[in-house]
């Protein structure tokens, strides 16, 4: 520890009951010193930052980086209050793909858990006898709670009796696609794209598709070719570069200190991952930056990686429309589509309780019959059958092509109605037109066909005939699009679906030692932290030199001790996110805060879930119920080893 130097001012300050309790732990204090305290004038000099000007002007340019993005030196941030927060980078610079992480090599980590049953009763018991209740219905209760991946999730308070209409968007919702033969029909075709309509290199026909290199909640920053994942302060905690890790300098740089305000990330050249459609696009983005920084071709040389995005997407989206991705999926729908048992199940049920059901989906009628069809008749359907739709019957309303997140905020959109039998549309009046049919306008209206393109969620309610939005949950995959709009907008219920929740879940439940450990060790290092700064500020104000020294030893201690668990914690902690994804790590979280994913999750969807279907394994009589939550100070105080120091109690 640096010796401080002797001040010139003092000063008599009373001493907090927390300082009796710092001294308790000094024996050779002496009653003297409790009256003798003084003030140390400090400064603070913020470090310089080296950097190579040239390869940061190429990376916040778009052009050719010319130096290995690793190469600035390490350089402190008022963010790194943790070195092993920064785990998840640990990660880009050394992925973890041999599988340590696991089985033996973690052992000593893992902590046991005990599988001895407990019944209902004897975990209850000291609560029942707390509030005299009798509660019968207890010794029907398992000895463990069982939790699955098939449960439906709470963020906030939900009653399904409360509910009066249900949607469901249909990809990645009601239609769960086999991964990644169907993400590689849009890879493929959008590659041939490139290079034939638009004249990219023919080696671009050789990117193979890696769908397990992404997860959902990354952001793209498509100006600098980068790929981010950030935590719900918007603090970027990991960065790639194409497929190369940027370090944590130039991360630091390019996204905190050349900003007088912390980045919102919602400028245009930001895109959000918040579907897993967009994983094709990432990795063909990827693809060509890395051919663009490594490669010799003027083509790409005069191009931005914007440009080179934007095409990108182009590409990928006209395969939704053109036929490259629907034509392949009529011929083979078994080879793409999921058959899911409980899908008619569930949507019969909820109309058979009198709730109204219907789809709302951005693909176009074509492709909706030729999904819905398959699996309603969990086959592959031709002719005269295919035209009948009998999947209709499951919905009391269906809109295709709807243009989302335009449909939940753009009231001047049009409704067309479509003809089931050959998809030809029809003009409609919209909501004159429901109001010129007068009484029972609604139902008079869908009496005349159910099946529409386009329109806005203001003919959606009226068809519906249902004017709160809180009486509609909406189910979707899309965390922009179904998700955050539909309830920031209009306060629709909604429910988040997330094929990858069994998976997030299952590396939970097997870490969860670990988790445990890794806490323990932030506990500890905040304890030991807390404890140094008070004697810190007890040796600034101290005047007599053997306490003085006493302090400065005990300061050194905690310092070398913090060191000693932070080296632990952040192998613990690289370990316990690389268990999730080998670069990415838990989708959930980011360093140790929740990751911005995991704060929308929170924050828009009131639930959540692995598939839709779900749903219908809960009555519609159910009630969704949070879990309480709460802020730091709680979060401390409700620690057995803690305890309250009230400075205001005499």
């Amino acid at each position: 520890m640096t010796q401080i130097k002797q001040p010139t001012m003092t000063r008599v300050a009373p001493l907090p009951k927390l300082a009796v309790a710092l001294l308790a732990s000094c024996p050779s204090v002496t009653s003297s010193f409790c009256s003798s305290f003084r003030t140390v004038p400090t400064t603070f000099k913020p470090p310089v930052l080296s950097k190579s000007r040239r390869h940061l002007k190429s990376l916040s340019c778009g052009r050719r980086p010319q130096v290995h993005l690793a190469s600035l030196p390490d350089s402190a941030s008022s963010y790194d209050i943790d070195a092993d927060e920064n785990a998840e980078q640990s990660l880009a610079d050394y992925p973890v793909t041999n599988g340590s992480i696991n089985g033996v090599a973690n052992s000593n980590l893992i902590a046991a858990v005990d599988n001895e049953p407990f019944s209902a009763q004897s975990r209850y018991k000291d609560l029942l006898n707390t509030f005299q209740l009798s509660l019968p219905s207890l010794s029907h209760l398992p000895s463990f709670r069982p939790i699955s991946a098939t449960d439906v999730f709470c963020n906030r308070e939900l009653r399904f009796d409360n509910l009066r209409a249900i949607g469901f968007d249909m990809d990645y919702t009601l239609a769960q696609y086999q991964q990644p033969a169907f993400d590689k029909l849009a890879f493929d075709g959008a590659k041939e794209k490139l290079v034939h309509s638009l004249g990219y290199p023919e080696e671009v026909l050789d990117f193979e598709y890696d769908h397990a290199y992404w997860v959902r909640g990354l952001i793209i920053d498509t100006q600098r070719g980068n790929f981010l994942k950030i935590d719900r302060h918007k603090y970027v905690r990991m960065a790639y570069h194409g497929f190369q890790p940027i370090s944590s300098n130039m991360r630091k740089y390019l996204y905190s200190r050349t900003f007088n305000k912390v980045p919102s990330f919602t400028e245009k050249y930001f895109v959000n991952m918040d579907t897993l459609f967009q994983h094709v696009d990432a990795h063909l983005f990827a693809s060509l930056v890395e051919m663009k920084d490594y490669g010799e071709h003027e083509f790409l040389d005069g191009k931005t990686y914007e440009e080179i995005y934007r095409q990108v997407r182009e590409c990928v989206d006209l395969c939704h429309r053109d036929g490259v991705i629907k034509d392949e999926v009529a011929r083979n729908p078994e080879k793409y589509l999921v058959i899911d048992k409980g899908l008619l199940p569930m949507l019969r049920g909820f109309r058979k309780a009198g709730v109204k059901v219907f789809l709302l989906t951005n693909s176009y009628w074509e492709y909706t019959q030729t999904a819905m069809n398959y699996l309603y008749h969990e086959k592959k359907v031709d002719g005269e059958l295919e035209k009948k739709n009998e999947w209709l019957e499951l919905f009391d309303l269906v809109v295709v092509g709807s243009c989302k997140p335009a449909y939940l905020t753009d009231p001047y959109l049009n409704l067309f109605r479509v003809v089931p039998e050959d998809g030809s549309l029809r003009n409609t009046d919209g909501l004159f037109e429901i109001e010129a049919l007068g009484e029972d306008g609604a139902a008079k209206f869908l009496a005349q066909g159910k099946t529409f393109q386009g329109g806005n969620w203001n003919h959606l309610q009226a068809m519906l005939d249902i004017e709160a939005g809180e009486e509609i949950l909406y189910v979707g995959d899309h965390l922009y699009a179904d998700v955050l709009r539909s309830k920031r907008a209009l306060g629709w219920r909604s429910c988040f679906i997330m094929p990858e929740l069994p998976e997030e879940m299952r590396i939970f439940q097997s870490q969860l030692g670990l988790r445990s450990q890794i806490m323990e060790l932030r506990k500890l290092r905040d304890e030991l932290g807390s404890f140094a700064d008070n004697l810190r500020k007890l040796f600034d104000q101290c005047v007599d030199d053997s306490v003085r020294a006493e302090l400065e030893t005990k300061i050194d201690q905690c310092e070398d001790d913090d060191h000693k668990v932070k080296e632990k914690l952040s192998d613990a902690n690289k370990d316990y996110h690389a268990s999730f994804h080998p670069r990415w790590g838990q989708m959930f979280v980011a360093g140790y805060q929740d990751s911005r994913f995991g704060y929308f999750v929170k924050n828009y969807a009131c639930l959540y879930t692995s598939k839709a279907t779900n749903l219908g394994l809960a009555s519609t009589s159910r009630a969704f119920r949070t879990a309480g939550e709460l802020l730091p100070h709680d979060n401390l105080l409700s620690d057995k080893y803690s305890q309250f120091v009230d400075e205001e109690e005499g």
